[in-house]
């Protein structure tokens, strides 16, 4: 039972349903709120600077609501050799996003932006996640898509559920990190707001 109290109030900027399970494990106060800004890339913006960059808008979009709160943004983006690979969104997405990394590495950018609303100060960081996907023939595609439906995962597979059976390795410093949200960085910048976690 936690006996600190935690102000200013917690915000995580996000309407993923994964980003706030994640953010339950550590135990602390928190709402939700998600934030409406345009997350397509900019012409000739590279994968990692579009995750940076979403991440910091979504903090400063809910910040705007919240004037006296802590507030997070998180945005993962999947690239293959430099090139972004979106949500596919339906099954003929996925399955030629499937068709293009199977057998190859996937690199998953995750930017974590924590903002003081109220001061202002604002705490960035980058992890990188690669993901080896394993040599996959168009049946094996169209069984996983159709069992799991992952439409809405960048990458067009759940690493946390079925997926991990067409990954073949993962390396990577933290793995909430892949599903969206590195909540060992997380705790470091929380800590430098105030606010323990143990």
């Amino acid at each position: 039972m936690k006996t600190q109290q935690i102000t200013p109030k917690i915000i995580l900027g996000s309407g993923s349903i994964y980003r706030k399970e994640l953010l339950q494990r550590l135990q602390i106060p928190f709402d939700t709120c998600s934030p409406q800004i345009d997350e397509a890339p900019l012409d000739q913006e590279l994968p990692q600077q579009t995750a940076c960059r979403l991440a910091e808008a979504k903090a400063r979009a809910v910040a705007g609501i919240y004037p006296r709160a802590l507030v997070i943004g998180s945005d993962q983006v999947a690239a293959l050799d430099d090139r972004h690979l979106g949500k596919p969104l339906n099954h003929s997405n996925a399955t030629q996003q499937l068709r293009l990394i199977q057998g190859r590495e996937v690199v998953f950018y995750t930017a974590l932006c924590l903002l003081n609303s109220e001061t202002n100060r604002l705490q960035i960081h980058l992890s990188r996640y690669y993901v080896k996907y394993r040599p996959l023939d168009d049946q094996q595609i169209d069984h996983y898509l159709r069992m799991e439906q992952p439409y809405h995962c960048a990458g067009s597979a759940k690493s946390e559920g079925l997926g991990i059976a067409l990954i073949e390795k993962m390396t990577g410093d933290d793995p909430t990190g892949l599903i969206g949200l590195p909540l060992t960085v997380l705790v470091t910048m929380l800590s430098a707001e105030g606010v323990r976690i143990i």
